[in-house]
């Protein structure tokens, strides 16, 4: 299952002294050598990283302590924003190893199970629909690309401080400026929606995302575009090139165009095919 075992399924596993459970991190056909997952640290408390094999795919896993990822307290550690950023850390951690040696299925953070055996069936339920799925993002990455479009111009602010209080010719301008800043921001959502189309003319796949506030990213103008585009890597040189000219193209309206990647394709992995995976899981 995706999320935490209960308590009670946990404490009856094996060597109740120290009980631990199956983390799986990602799903491969191409497993990484045993020396490389050794060094590689998972979650805190853990053993080290191993596969487990199960037909032509193999799970890249750890085990890890039951009494941390029970239910509830997991639910408690996960709600405190440092324990979110050291356990996204360690899965990541774990998910990029696994992609050392090949394409991966990443699982959600924190896919928990009863021991090795239940995880094994839970994949081999899946067998077919995720070997398609590693198919479909062998040789292809994902690329991030946002788009930040302008704020409150340094003159309309200025313009806003000299307006006498009260009086018709206060209110005009302020419609004027709302409606100046109205303009520029629709002008600029066109921008966005320009900038997604060609990019995805280089892509296989495309997937918009939320736009993140102003507090996540930390600037003061507003997001338009967060997207995610699935690139064949022998694709990768032209994606790149479009986007340095799309950002040059941009520049003079104030509309920011940035990109990061190559990443390991999370957001082209289908929620249902890992959902359904995880809960094969018996006695979760």
């Amino acid at each position: 299952m995706s999320g935490a075992l209960t308590d009670r399924a946990a404490a009856t596993r094996p060597d109740a002294s120290r009980p631990t459970v199956t983390c799986v991190f990602a799903v491969t056909d191409a497993p990484p050598p045993d020396e490389v997952l050794s060094v590689t640290p998972g979650h805190d408390g853990g053993g080290p990283l191993r596969t487990l094999a199960t037909g032509p795919l193999h799970l890249v896993v750890q085990d890890v302590p039951a009494a941390d990822f029970g239910e509830a307290a997991l639910a408690e550690r996960l709600g405190r924003p440092e324990e979110l950023e050291r356990c996204a850390r360690a899965h990541h951690r774990g998910v990029e190893t696994a992609a050392s040696a090949g394409t991966v299925v990443p699982l959600p953070m924190a896919t928990l199970y009863l021991d090795d055996g239940n995880a094994v069936r839970a994949v081999s339920a899946r067998e077919t629909s995720l070997r398609a799925l590693l198919d479909r993002l062998r040789d292809r990455t994902e690329w991030a690309v946002k788009v930040h479009g302008p704020g409150t111009t340094a003159s309309a602010a200025a313009a806003a401080g000299a307006e006498p209080v009260g009086g018709r010719s206060y209110l005009r301008r302020a419609s004027d400026r709302r409606r100046t800043e109205r303009e520029s921001r629709e002008r600029a959502l066109a921008q966005a929606h320009a900038v997604d189309r060609e990019l995805r003319r280089y892509a296989v796949a495309a997937t918009r995302h939320r736009p993140q506030s102003e507090q996540l990213t930390g600037r003061s103008v507003p997001q338009l575009l967060n997207a995610a585009y699935l690139v064949d890597d022998a694709r990768r040189d032209a994606f790149v090139r479009a986007v340095g000219e799309l950002a040059r193209d941009t520049r003079p309206s104030a509309v920011e165009v940035t990109m990061s990647g190559p990443w390991i394709p999370y957001s082209f992995v289908r929620p249902d095919e890992l959902a359904g995976a995880a809960h094969q899981e018996a006695g979760a």
